[in-house]
């Protein structure tokens, strides 16, 4: 991936505060992109979102400075229909169009809850919980399509990529935790086809895309790790008392290989070979040659073939 292959190009990252959408705007960043990160997490406030965490949008699009993109830091709650259509409003009077729209937006990190919680029947789980999970993993992407596509098919050749868990493939064959959680990582996967199909007449690609086992600032916490020591995590009997991680965790990738991801298609001229496909991001390594940030080509799907 040169660093000028999207200099062009003007990519939202809708979703970028942390995780997944940090990656995919910095690898972004790395070609050269101008880029929109969104969230509700800002140095002026949480938001309303449901972390309380030290990451913001302004900490993302300052990453996507460092790296040699542009990067712009808009607070958004995207389940926020007036907010949202805000965002289209400034986008449309500052750049014109979209090129790129990635729609990363989750925040049900704590609803869904952690391994005891999993695989437990839905009359089991708090209600509200479980809507609410729905909510932030489904309407705020029907939402986000809904305000910001009109930026994106203004031209051909535009790029919507929804990010999720595990291809429509794995999906459709295993259940994904819990009945809430399960719905909405389906579901994501499902838009990527179906707003692909209302794509098709403008030219414009969808794709589905899917990290492995993500490395993101919560999940280092967990294991009490930071990226450049994860690997201690792997270790039984660790020095600092640490939580052990799962031998499949040695499989783990950082946030910006999915974001390499996202970059290498989008910089694809032949990028609609992809449309309405879920693959993962281990899978795009393969045909693009890229790696993640040391060098490795994970691939945490790989484990359950």
């Amino acid at each position: 991936m040169r660093p000028d292959r999207l200099t062009d190009r003007i990519a939202v990252v809708a979703g970028a505060t942390r995780g997944a959408g940090r990656g995919v705007a910095a690898a972004l960043g790395e070609a050269g992109a101008t880029v929109i990160c969104t969230g509700r997490s800002s140095n002026r406030g949480r938001g309303g979102s449901d972390y309380d965490r030290p990451e913001t949008i302004e900490g993302t699009a300052g990453l996507v400075d460092e790296v040699g993109g542009s990067g712009v830091a808009v607070q958004v709650d995207h389940l926020d229909p007036e907010q949202v259509a805000g965002l289209a409003d400034r986008i449309r009077a500052d750049y014109g169009r979209i090129d790129v729209l990635v729609n990363d937006i989750w925040g049900a990190e704590i609803l869904k809850g952690g391994p005891t919680s999993w695989n437990r029947p839905i009359w089991e789980h708090d209600i509200d919980d479980g809507l609410r999970i729905l909510r932030l993993g489904i309407d705020t992407h029907l939402i986000t399509a809904h305000a910001l596509l009109p930026l994106l098919v203004a031209q051909p050749g535009g790029l919507l990529v929804e990010i999720t868990d595990g291809t429509a493939e794995y999906n459709a064959g295993n259940y994904r935790l819990s009945a809430f959680y399960d719905a909405v990582k389906c579901a994501v996967n499902r838009m990527a086809f179906a707003i692909g199909h209302e794509l098709t007449p403008y030219g414009a690609t969808a794709v589905a895309i899917t990290p492995g086992w993500l490395r993101s600032e919560m999940m280092l916490d967990n294991y009490r790790v930071s990226e450049d020591t994860w690997r201690q995590a792997l270790e039984s009997d660790r020095a600092d008392g640490g939580p052990t991680a799962p031998p499949g965790f040695a499989e783990s990738e950082s946030p910006r290989y999915v974001g390499r991801a996202v970059a290498a298609v989008a910089a694809d001229q032949q990028r609609s070979r992809w449309h309405q496909r879920s693959v993962t991001a281990a899978e795009l390594a393969r045909e693009y040659g890229f790696t993640d940030i040391d060098g490795r080509q994970p691939d945490a799907w790989s484990q359950h073939q």
